[in-house]
């Protein structure tokens, strides 16, 4: 492809390029240039991709995309904004494909994973449609599963999957949208047709420093999409809104909004409620136990009225769409008179709304296994503390993934929230001998809650990612008693 047919539609301060340059190839990583690549330089946060211009020319890049010019004697471009001139470069490479998907992304400190995949089923099941989803847990192609590094890939790669997801036939996408992503620009040039925003709560501090950057940070999503699908009942809505232009449908559980569950019944397999809009009062079940999914049903169903699939199909379908992997997920315990759960409560509200949840289902004791997360905003350790300490009856403080961190020093900090309470609790620091130690110990109707994890299959101690898959551990467990 021609440079200047790459830089159609990208801002530039500066071009010292001949605008016939054949590119044949883009890349942001000096390591993995080829020749007859265009090389972007990205000013990040721990490295300064400029610095890396002369390993790129060494491997052969033609020419190079800059903040600032370069001293290397080499054609270049120079932009404001290397990142975003990244997501156009890959909006033109790729023709352009996310304008020929029906486009949804999720947004929200929780909910996200559970949204996107309950809302692909509706999709595929009411629409006929191939749907692409893209989130925390993998990347799926239709039934085709991909493994995933981040919530949000990319802005190159993004571009790169949505071609992927159009040649394989997808008409429709779902994807999680992260603030990190949003406000990194790694979805610039993408019009969303639906925006969806679940809630807000303390997480991400360590990135974002306020609740009102990390709200700006979402809001982003809003002011660039048709409609959207938002939480009347949070407190950040209007702040998230403020200046977005899409048409938007709201919903609640108690405030006024367009589409309200009203007469909610929690019970420990699934929850129900009648979703009441001005003309209509539809029964919906889901087989997802938790006060919260009530929400995460609720803009689900918002959702596919936005994309034109009407209440009673989103909810009839609702009702048999399967188990969601890491959220209040069954791990089989056969034999045992305790339940195992797994859930990815990782921020304060997720671990309260879990330990809420299972208290309203619970027959014995609700046991909550956890830790915090290293090398992360270290305020939310001891509000994760007191949580545990006020809802769980009894607590086991492990370590989460604490990369660089002390382990010990992460569960310190936990366990100065607990100070002054009455709630039992142990230190186990090796995760997997805290699982062993729950299941040794659980009495008759307990309920242990393995919270943090998820989906995920691995630990990151230091820098090295080491696997640890809960489910497997539980079941090594029994098969050695």
């Amino acid at each position: 492809m021609k440079l200047c047919e790459l830089l159609r539609n990208i801002p530039v301060l500066d071009v010292r390029a001949p605008e016939d340059l054949e590119i044949t190839g883009i890349s942001y990583d000096s390591r993995l240039t080829q020749p007859g690549d265009l090389f972007v330089a990205i000013t990040g946060y721990a490295q300064d991709g400029h610095r890396y211009i002369p390993s790129a020319v060494e491997k052969g890049a033609v020419c190079v995309i800059c903040e600032r010019p370069p001293e290397e004697d080499i054609p270049y471009v120079q932009v404001a904004h290397s990142r975003r001139a990244l997501a156009l470069l890959g909006v033109n490479w790729f023709d352009h494909p996310a304008e020929k998907l029906t486009m949804t992304a999720v947004t929200g400190t929780n909910g996200k994973t559970s949204t996107t995949y309950l809302l692909k089923a509706v999709l595929e099941q009411a629409l006929d449609a191939k749907v692409g989803l893209i989130g925390t847990n993998q990347n799926m192609i239709g039934d085709v599963v991909l493994d995933t590094e981040r919530t949000t890939p990319e802005c190159f790669e993004l571009q790169k999957l949505f071609r992927q997801m159009l040649d394989a036939g997808c008409s429709h996408v779902v994807m999680e949208t992260s603030s990190h992503a949003l406000f990194e620009g790694r979805t610039h040039g993408i019009t969303f047709d639906v925006a969806v925003f679940t809630n807000l709560t303390q997480d991400h501090l360590d990135f974002h420093e306020t609740m009102e950057n990390y709200c700006d940070a979402k809001a982003i999503l809003f002011r660039n999409s048709r409609k959207a699908v938002c939480n009347a009942d949070d407190p950040w809505t209007s702040r998230l809104l403020k200046d977005a232009a899409c048409d938007t449908l709201f919903y609640s559980v108690n405030a006024p909004s367009d589409l309200k569950a009203e007469d909610v019944e929690l019970a420990s397999d699934h929850v129900s409620f009648a979703a009441v809009t001005k003309e209509q009062r539809v029964p919906v079940r889901v087989g997802i136990p938790g006060g919260f999914m009530v929400y995460n049903t609720l803009d689900v169903l918002g959702a596919a009225v936005q994309l034109g699939v009407s209440l009673e199909q989103a909810a009839e379908i609702l009702k048999t769409v399967p188990h969601v992997k890491g959220r209040v997920e069954v791990v089989p315990t056969p034999g045992k008179d305790y339940t195992i759960l797994i859930d990815y409560a990782h921020s304060p509200d997720g671990l309260e709304n879990v330990l809420k949840s299972v208290r309203g289902f619970a027959k014995g004791r609700t046991v909550a296994v956890f830790g915090c997360g290293g090398d992360r905003d270290r305020t939310k350790r001891p509000k994760m503390g007191r949580i545990a300490a006020e809802l769980a009856d009894f607590a086991i403080v492990t370590s989460d993934n604490p990369r660089t961190e002390e382990p010990l020093a992460i569960i310190q900090e936990i366990l100065t929230g607990m100070e002054g309470t009455d709630t039992p609790y142990v230190v186990v620091e090796n995760r997997v001998e805290a699982i062993h130690y729950a299941m040794d110990h659980a009495q008759p109707g307990d309920v242990v809650v393995l919270c943090g994890k998820g989906h995920e299959t691995y630990q990151i101690i230091g820098h090295e990612k080491r696997h640890l898959d809960e489910r497997e551990v539980v079941a090594a467990h029994l098969a050695s008693e």
